[in-house]
C-alpha cells in the first residue's frame, strides 16, 4: 500500500486548510469519500466539489488515495511530520542537528530528564 513514499517525498506539503483536511481522514481513516464529504460540509462549510477537488490534490501528491470510494492515507501522519521536520532542519540549517538544537533551545536549560532522553537518542541513532 505504501510503496510510492520514496518517489513522492518531494511533493510533501500542506497548506493550513489542507493539514486540517488531512487531520480529519487521519483521525479516521478509513473513510468512505460520501462520509468524508458530509464531514467536510459540516467542519468547513465545503461543498462537495471542494472536497473532492482537495481530496484529489492530496491524492495526486501522494499523501492519500481514493479507491473504490475508501479515503486511506498512503503515509502515516507521522511519517509526513516526521518528513517535514527533517526538511525544515535541512533547509533551516543546512541539515545541522546542533545549529538546530542551539537555535531552538535559544540559551534555555535542559532538564536533567530531558538530557538523558537525548543522549538515549544519541546513542540509538549513532552510526557505528
Amino acid at each position: 500500500m505504501k510503496e510510492n513514499r520514496q518517489e513522492h517525498r518531494k511533493e510533501y506539503r500542506l497548506a493550513e486548510t489542507e493539514a486540517r483536511f488531512a487531520e480529519l481522514i487521519w483521525q479516521r481513516e478509513p473513510i468512505s469519500s460520501p462520509e468524508l464529504v458530509k464531514l467536510c460540509e459540516k467542519e468547513f462549510a465545503w461543498k462537495k466539489s471542494t472536497t473532492y477537488t482537495v481530496l484529489k490534490k492530496l491524492c495526486d501528491r501522494g499523501i492519500f488515495k481514493n479507491e473504490k470510494a475508501e479515503v486511506t492515507s498512503l503515509i502515516s501522519k507521522e511519517e509526513f511530520y516526521s518528513y517535514k521536520s527533517r526538511k525544515f532542519v535541512e533547509d533551516s540549517f543546512g541539515g545541522s542537528i546542533p545549529k538546530f538544537l542551539t537555535a531552538f533551545m535559544g540559551g534555555k536549560k535542559l532538564t536533567e530528564k530531558q538530557a538523558e532522553e537525548i543522549k538515549q537518542l544519541i546513542e540509538e541513532y549513532t552510526e557505528k
